[in-house]
């Protein structure tokens, strides 16, 4: 009962707000504030305020809650159990093998869209001198395609 007056009070003060607004050429928000001045009676209305408090004075309501919560609470830390421990020794071996296996040694490598046809077609990797800033045969062809 005290919840409905309450809303019924904040919506009628809304209202005359807004119907101010309103006079003083303030449309928009004359129209936003009544919009939201009509929420209140509106769940008063329906019922959903006698509901919550209904709810929020229920003592098997806040008990069931409490159950919600417990089980939440058991289900994170049976979560964080599981990725702690990670199995036994064993398993934790054989997936980190499986991990470096799944990983390629050249997976870091950048992939410029080319096909696997040209890939092919490319000379394998010269080995690497023991000079090599004397190898400028990359700039230069790119010197040379750009017309430098």
């Amino acid at each position: 009962m005290i919840a409905e007056t309450v809303c019924s009070a904040v919506s009628a003060a809304g209202l005359g707000i807004a119907a101010v607004m309103a006079y003083r050429k303030r449309f928009v928000p004359a129209a936003r504030l009544a919009a939201y001045s009509l929420v209140p009676i509106g769940l008063v209305l329906t019922g959903v305020v006698g509901w919550a408090a209904d709810t929020a004075f229920s003592l098997k309501a806040w008990v069931g809650f409490g159950v919600l919560g417990a089980a939440w609470l058991m289900f994170l830390g049976t979560r964080a159990v599981e990725r702690r421990s990670g199995g036994t020794r064993k398993e934790r071996k054989a997936a980190k093998a499986a991990q470096r296996e799944a990983v390629a040694p050249a997976a870091s490598a950048p992939s410029l869209g080319g096909s696997t046809r040209q890939a092919a077609a490319r000379p394998a990797a010269k080995p690497q001198s023991a000079a090599p800033a004397e190898d400028f045969s990359d700039i230069e062809a790119i010197l040379k395609k750009h017309g430098i």
